[in-house]
């Protein structure tokens, strides 16, 4: 677009107009922000009902593994443009529910979690305790998946130590005593290092990608 032949881009902008676009960017960033969030809290919390609505017919009611075959096959027929209904991501969901049985903590934080990070949480750690320590981090830190992957395989929570920290003021009080490990924060310049150096270690002992 242009005005009088000048390229609209190029026309002066009036006194404090800079200034005024500056925050209007800023707010809509922070919607976007909220919007996503809001997104990934429906998404999380959908998919561990749906885990835990299986969880719940195969206990009490005894169905068989199949069964989530053929509620994959009906939910994709039913949704055939929403992602997220195969039979692996179904399972997933299964295990979401069966690892993390209060809906409160989903809630509270598991949620401020994309989906791909819960799957390495999932499928990378043991125990509750190592998995509520790694979303803590993770959170804290703004990890991506590939850092998140990166600190579970090199063990940071092992080379940490443990030490008495603020997550009472963070879970609820029936969640706290699990994690009572130190808190080691990484810049974020160094996290990338580490990560890099962490693919060339990979490369050459051939060990294939963590993929989804």
């Amino acid at each position: 677009m242009s005005v009088n032949g000048i390229p609209t881009s190029l026309t002066p902008s009036p006194e404090g107009y800079a200034d005024w676009l500056g925050e209007l960017k800023a707010q809509i960033h922070e919607a976007q922000q909220r919007a996503a969030q809001a997104v990934n809290l429906e998404l999380v919390l959908l998919y561990w009902k749906i885990g835990n609505a299986i969880l719940i017919r195969q206990n009490k009611q005894g169905w068989e593994t199949k069964m989530v075959d053929r509620l994959a096959h009906d939910l994709r027929s039913s949704f055939p443009d929403m992602q997220g209904f195969s039979v692996r991501n179904l399972k997933y969901m299964r295990a979401f529910a069966h690892c993390w049985s209060d809906i409160q903590f989903v809630q509270q934080l598991l949620h401020k979690l994309p989906w791909g990070h819960n799957l390495v949480l999932l499928d990378k750690l043991d125990t509750e305790q190592q998995r509520r320590w790694y979303a803590a981090k993770a959170i804290e830190h703004n990890w991506s998946r590939n850092i998140l992957v990166m600190q579970i395989e090199t063990r940071l929570l092992e080379r940490s130590g443990t030490a008495v920290t603020n997550f009472e003021a963070r879970l609820p009080s029936h969640q706290s005593g699990h994690c009572r490990i130190q808190i080691v924060r990484i810049p974020a310049r160094r996290a990338a290092n580490q990560f890099a150096q962490h693919r060339a270690d990979r490369a050459r002992t051939g060990r294939q990608r963590y993929i989804y």
